[in-house]
């Protein structure tokens, strides 16, 4: 298979997926493209480290998209309202605990929202 058929491929089946689990492709804010995220030891002699920032960035939204997931399936579970509305709360205090990432992402629609954000 040629290079370009397999990029296609790939691209189609990057929207396909995209389209069916409503993930949408999410860009940091302008200021932080190209940056790289620290974390600094407070003992000293201890290494830091460090990453760029596209990479922790990633990872911030792997997680969101992943409790938007869990609430998609708790809300299509045939659970007992208590127990949905119990696990909905745990995910709405999980995606409030994250608000502080919130400056990292270039559109507010791509942000978490605790309780008191829908």
């Amino acid at each position: 298979m040629s290079v370009d058929r397999e990029t296609d491929i790939e691209l189609l089946l990057r929207r396909i997926i995209r389209e069916e689990t409503g993930i949408t492709p999410v860009t940091p804010a302008e200021k932080w493209r190209g940056g790289t995220f620290v974390l600094r030891p407070g003992t000293a002699g201890l290494q830091e480290k460090s990453w760029p920032i596209e990479t922790f960035f990633h990872k911030v939204v792997m997680l969101r998209n992943r409790l938007r997931n869990l609430e998609q399936q708790v809300n299509a579970a045939e659970l007992p309202d208590e127990m949905k509305v119990k696990l909905q709360a745990y995910i709405s205090g999980c995606y409030g605990s994250l608000t502080s990432f919130n400056v990292l992402f270039a559109d507010e629609d791509d942000q978490f929202k605790g309780s008191g954000g829908e």
